[in-house]
């Protein structure tokens, strides 16, 4: 890649981003003009999807991270520290859906923990891990993939097109994201970094299904916007559409 005033441009890091929307938001993310870490934890199909963005004229780079291994955490928070002396974009999208249609009661441990382990422990851990090379960010942006079945105000609301979904794991793993979101919000609030979750809507992606009525590029929107708000934007908010959530 072109290192040419590398160091003047916008880095962002993706987690599970070799397909579906962490692919897609990679990519619009570099139409932007930033430099792109394209985070996954299986170096072929990492390096397939950055060859494909490559082809097109984006600036991309693959990195290997695997969100629930702690040392390749710290590994690739160094070798962006070595290379580029800064993060200014972390967008924390690997997650996990294995209890869809799953009564609670019905719900095994280790599918419980599990899911923790992806969608809420592993994102705790790379932020903290990554946060002190946002801290070096002129206008550091942390995107949560979040999703609307971690609302509790949707989750109870007989009217939601959500009512009947069934998925403890998952619904309270991002549950739980939001509240982290709302932490680190209040922690980095008289900073320039700017916290927020970021529900894509249902998504035709491995996880969504062909069912779901929106594509990658619609599902990208808004998680790309939130990672590009200028310096009057909004910290500590959960979005759909670039519209407010309840919590």
């Amino acid at each position: 890649m072109n290192t040419n005033n590398i160091y003047n441009k916008a880095i962002a890091l993706v987690t599970g981003a070799n397909k579906g929307l962490g692919f897609e938001i990679s990519r619009q993310l570099a139409q932007k003009g930033i430099v792109v870490l394209l985070a996954a934890r299986d170096p072929q199909k990492g390096t397939e999807a950055t060859d494909k963005l490559q082809s097109e004229g984006l600036d991309v780079e693959f990195i290997k991270l695997d969100v629930t291994d702690s040392a390749t955490i710290t590994a690739a928070a160094q070798q962006i520290r070595d290379r580029f002396g800064k993060l200014d974009i972390l967008i924390n999208n690997a997650g996990i859906y294995l209890d869809r249609n799953v009564q609670p009661s019905q719900l095994d441990i280790n599918t419980l923990q599990q899911t923790f382990a992806v969608n809420f422990f592993a994102v705790f851990n790379i932020t903290k891990t990554f946060l002190p090379l946002i801290k070096l960010s002129q206008a550091g942006r942390i995107v949560n993939m979040s999703s609307t079945l971690g609302s509790l105000g949707d989750t109870l609301d007989p009217n939601s097109p959500y009512f009947d979904f069934r998925g403890i794991a998952y619904q309270s793993s991002k549950t739980a994201l939001n509240a982290l979101t709302v932490q680190f919000a209040k922690e980095l609030a008289d900073t320039p970094i700017k916290v927020n979750s970021a529900c894509p809507g249902w998504v035709q992606t491995d996880m969504g299904s062909t069912d779901a009525p929106l594509s990658v590029e619609q599902g990208a929107d808004t998680p790309v916007w939130l990672a590009t708000l200028p310096p009057d934007g909004p910290t500590g908010g959960f979005f759909n559409s670039r519209q407010p959530l309840a919590w």
